[in-house]
């Protein structure tokens, strides 16, 4: 997990760990190392009967952009029947107006189509995209949405800010202070990561692990 001091969490420093590997060639990752349990066990979406793997990722963090490609592969290897979703981390405020633009941009029916162009567009591009306005002018250029309307579900939705509070708590709740992390059926989530491949690595092996009843 790429770490990142911020007004909620406290960061701490990424640290390399290399995973033991069993004689057929798979990897096998250990809990306290590459993985933990969450601090409070909760799934992001409880009604939904379907294992879950959660990004928590934000707009702001480039470790997240260049995480992007991977969590793409990610999700065309994950076992049928397990969902990936994503949840932003409104770390600080400087965060909070991507998390509201990813949420207003669901509501307007883009966000997935949207979402790797636009970490493109903040970190490879370098486009100033810091602002509600700017996000909102970024969105309405490239995908047509209204631009009055993004604001005002980004700054004044009631839905989408519970959502993003409860988002918060849910992250506290799962004892997240960086970002990209993985986290697998609210159980587990990814720690002290090498590289991208281990991220993936962990987060297959975890949801092996839930498909074998927790073995």
């Amino acid at each position: 997990m790429f770490k990142r001091l911020s007004l909620l969490f406290v960061g701490l420093a990424l640290t390399a760990a290399c995973s033991a590997r069993p004689a057929d060639g798979a990897a096998t990752y250990t809990e306290g190392q590459q993985y933990v349990a969450t601090t409070t066990p909760q799934r992001l979406d409880p009604k939904d009967g379907k294992m879950e793997v959660v990004e928590v990722f934000s707009y702001g963090c480039i470790h997240c952009a260049h995480y992007e490609s991977y969590a793409e592969a990610l999700q065309k290897q994950l076992p049928k029947g397990v969902t990936f979703r994503v949840v932003p981390a409104a770390f600080n405020d400087a965060w909070l107006p991507y998390a509201q633009a990813y949420y207003a941009a669901q509501k307007l029916g883009v966000a997935q189509k949207a979402h790797a162009a636009l970490f493109k567009a903040i970190h490879t591009d370098h486009y100033p995209i810091h602002t509600i306005d700017e996000l909102a002018d970024w969105y309405a250029t490239n995908y047509g949405v209204d631009k009055a309307k993004f604001v005002a579900l980004a700054t004044k939705d009631d839905g989408i800010r519970q959502r993003i509070l409860a988002d918060g708590k849910l992250i506290q709740g799962w004892g997240i202070d960086g970002t990209p992390t993985l986290v697998v059926n609210g159980k587990y989530r990814s720690a002290q990561i090498k590289d991208f491949d281990e991220l993936n690595g962990v987060a297959k092996y975890l949801v092996d692990k839930e498909l074998k009843g927790g073995k």
